[in-house]
């Protein structure tokens, strides 16, 4: 950062650490809050935004070439009349990374000056134009969109250093996206009853970044198209240059008929495995000796004086209620051969035995042994961390509920399937911004080891704290006739991550 600039932020710092700091309070005769007669003008010249953070959003589209991607790529409009596609994608993604959670909070970003100011724009288009722009996407130009983006992806990738290549985690999942609606085109029941859409998901687990969203009817199997969304997962990985490529995904996503071809090309696989009767049978005939307690490491490390566990309320609710509940008492490991039917070549399965004891009330009733199996082609990592390795593909569990509840990418605004695919690629767009944002972000001289820590932080920062920290700061827009200058008006913790962003963003790519 420039001396006047690290100089302004220090001092905001120390006022607020000062004004922070411990106090012996004496009894206070009056509320904190003591504003009084407050009163609102209205400001003729200067120009403020309450997403502070967009323009750093936007360079980073720039910086990393997404938007001449988008408009090479995508022909969904006959006449950029005045809009290009990018105008569309980007608004979209635009308005979440604002704080918008739907369409309709496009407008408010239309009307805001400040916004239009941010980003050099004369207008942006309206909640209804955006829609219509969704409604035009077949299968074909959705296609063009989500490659665009990971030609775009491969770029960034290839900005990392060479460790980012050892190994390349690919998981998929599918989830179910409900709407109360009864004229969207594709909606269909769920198994479990629901009404709604069934989205796939492929996603990177090394930076949780979503590589294909791929919309589909709600009856439809949660697997399906799986294979060929692998597959192109895969070819993208090694051209961006990872050395290794690792599928994963539960028992609803055992490609036995695709095992063999995987292997051959040395694409290593850790699927769960349904409990069958045979498979089942084989656990119960290995002998004592072939089973290792399995040992799970801790989350974390506690940094200070561990602390007494607080009163377990729903343990006694239980308890008191004499409902039934099971309790882990044990897990043990261990590993066979196995070839699945579809398959010529012998693989190994890792299962796991859970020691259940079912307990109801304070009586405990019996015990269970429960197994969990793991298919893989790995001969040599041994069948624990096999396990521990399957184990983090729950953290894509943790990526939907961010494409959810968080970037809200399954609203299903339209009333078209491939419309609705749409607009779930283009929100998905804002997380990635968030992930692209973070593996720019320059890393090296004397501060490497915290530049490092503060990019894998802000690489697993939910949305809403993303939003919190580099978004949504206030800043005064001040246009100029060759540059768009965004003054912040309050400090936060992130703000020199965000300065030290914005100026590498003013740099080319370079991969």
């Amino acid at each position: 950062m420039h001396t006047n600039r690290h100089q302004k932020v220090a001092r905001r710092k120390q006022r607020i650490t000062h004004r922070l700091r411990p106090i012996a309070w004496a009894a206070q005769p009056l509320p904190m809050y003591r504003a009084s007669n407050i009163h609102y003008d209205v400001s003729s010249r200067t120009r403020g935004l309450a997403a502070g953070g967009i323009g750093a959003m936007h360079l980073v589209a720039q910086h990393t070439g997404l938007v001449d991607a988008i408009d090479e790529d995508v022909q969904v409009l006959k006449r950029h009349l005045p809009y290009h596609e990018s105008d569309h994608v980007l608004g979209i993604a635009y308005n979440i990374l604002s704080g918008g959670t739907c369409l309709q909070d496009i407008e408010q970003r239309r009307q805001d000056e400040g916004y239009l100011d941010a980003l050099g724009a004369q207008r942006i288009p309206d909640p209804t134009t955006a829609g219509d722009f969704c409604r035009r996407f077949d299968a074909g130009r959705l296609e063009a969109l989500q490659r665009a983006i990971n030609a775009t992806r491969v770029r960034v990738w290839q900005t990392q250093p060479a460790a980012f290549f050892d190994e390349a985690f690919l998981d998929a999942d599918g989830t179910l996206a409900p709407t109360t609606g009864a004229c969207k085109a594709g909606m269909d029941i769920a198994y479990d009853g629901t009404w709604g859409y069934h989205p796939l998901l492929v996603s990177l687990a090394n930076t949780a970044e979503p590589l294909f969203v791929i919309n589909r009817s709600g009856n439809r199997p949660s697997a399906e198209g799986a294979t060929a969304r692998f597959d192109e997962a895969i070819a993208l990985c090694r051209t961006a240059g990872f050395r290794r490529v690792t599928l994963r995904g539960d028992t609803e996503f055992m490609q036995t008929t695709e095992l063999d071809r995987w292997d051959r090309e040395h694409v290593r696989f850790l699927f769960g495995y349904d409990a069958r009767a045979n498979v089942v049978r084989f656990a119960d005939a290995l002998p004592p000796a072939a089973w290792t307690p399995l040992v799970r490491p801790s989350a974390y490390t506690v940094q200070t004086t561990p602390r007494a566990r607080p009163t377990d309320v729903k343990a006694a609710v239980i308890v008191d209620r004499a409902f039934k509940n099971l309790r882990l008492r044990a897990e043990a490991v261990a590993e066979f051969p196995y070839r699945p039917t579809a398959c010529t070549t012998t693989y190994r399965m890792v299962v796991v035995r859970k020691n259940i004891t079912v307990e109801q009330g304070d009586h405990r009733l019996f015990d269970e042994i429960r197994y969990f199996f793991y298919l893989t082609n790995d001969g040599t990592t041994p069948a624990a961390d096999l396990v521990f390795v399957a184990n983090d593909r729950c953290n894509q569990e943790n990526l939907i509920d961010q494409l959810k509840h968080g970037v809200r990418a399954m609203a299903l605004p339209v009333d078209t399937l491939h419309g609705n695919g749409a607009y779930m690629v283009m929100a998905a767009l804002a997380w990635t911004l968030k992930a692209w944002f973070a593996l720019v972000l320059p890393v090296c001289g004397r501060w490497a080891e915290r530049h490092t820590a503060e990019q894998q932080t802000v690489l697993r920062m939910e949305f809403k704290t993303f939003l919190q920290a580099f978004l949504l700061v206030p800043a005064q827009v001040v246009r100029t006739s060759r540059r768009i200058v965004f003054r912040l008006l309050a400090w936060n913790p992130w703000q020199t991550v965000l300065l030290r962003a914005a100026d590498h963003l003013r740099g080319p790519l370079r991969c």
